[in-house]
């Protein structure tokens, strides 16, 4: 993913913390940590999401400007016949490729961050106070936690992500080791997450770890309105 440039990054922290009390937590976790789970719970708490993965397939819509530059660099290899893309194939050739990795996070990235942009500002229109939650599956590996007042890490144990993500996008073991290699080691992400979240327990305990985090969370929210 490419990030904000520094300038972007305080453009935006300028618009949209400078104006009104809300409070924009960053959710982000392994790839099939259940991050989603972790979000359902917290929208229902009162937070609205706004979800990159959702943000990354409208930015790719069939004749979108980011469309074309995919098709133009990768061609019609990657295309559906309805021409929309094939997720899963662009998916085998950038994750064996770190330069072509790289060439579609290029193309498709910055045009996420501007639909998450637009978004937080629609939000914090209608409810200047509001926590806002932003599903962030690679936040720590390019940087962005200067863009949130919290960060939501969902934390699963390794084997638990490839047995997951095996089942979930019907892969094999060496494509799903290869896709978490890509990410930073969930060591890491623990050091620098305020919050965490085990998910690898009951729904019922992910929901009382969440709901003492929202509770948390609001606190923050009274203490920067006094």
């Amino acid at each position: 993913m490419v990030s904000l440039n520094r300038k972007g990054q305080d453009k935006f922290i300028e618009e949209i913390w400078g104006k009104g009390n809300c409070l924009l937590l960053g959710v982000t976790g392994g790839i099939a940590s259940g991050k989603n789970t972790v979000a359902q719970v917290l929208e229902q708490l009162g937070a609205p999401i706004i979800d990159f993965d959702v943000l990354s397939r409208v930015v790719v819509e069939p004749g979108k400007p980011v469309w074309k530059e995919i098709v133009a660099y990768f061609g019609e290899q990657v295309l559906l016949d309805g021409k929309t893309l094939d997720r899963k194939k662009l998916a085998q050739i950038v994750f064996r490729d770190p330069e072509k990795r790289k060439k579609l996070e290029s193309f498709v990235h910055p045009k996420i961050l501007e639909e998450f942009i637009r978004l937080v500002k629609e939000y914090t229109a209608k409810d200047p106070s509001v926590i806002i939650q932003a599903i962030v599956p690679l936040l720590f590996e390019v940087n962005l936690q200067s863009l949130f007042h919290k960060v939501l890490l969902v934390y699963i144990p390794e084997e638990m992500q490839i047995e997951r993500l095996i089942k979930r996008d019907d892969i094999s073991r060496e494509m799903a080791i290869n896709i978490l290699r890509c990410q930073l080691p969930i060591e890491e992400k623990e050091r620098l997450a305020d919050f965490i979240v085990d998910n690898s327990g009951s729904l019922e305990e992910t929901k009382r770890q969440v709901e003492e985090i929202w509770e948390k969370l609001k606190e923050i929210q009274e203490r920067r309105k006094a």
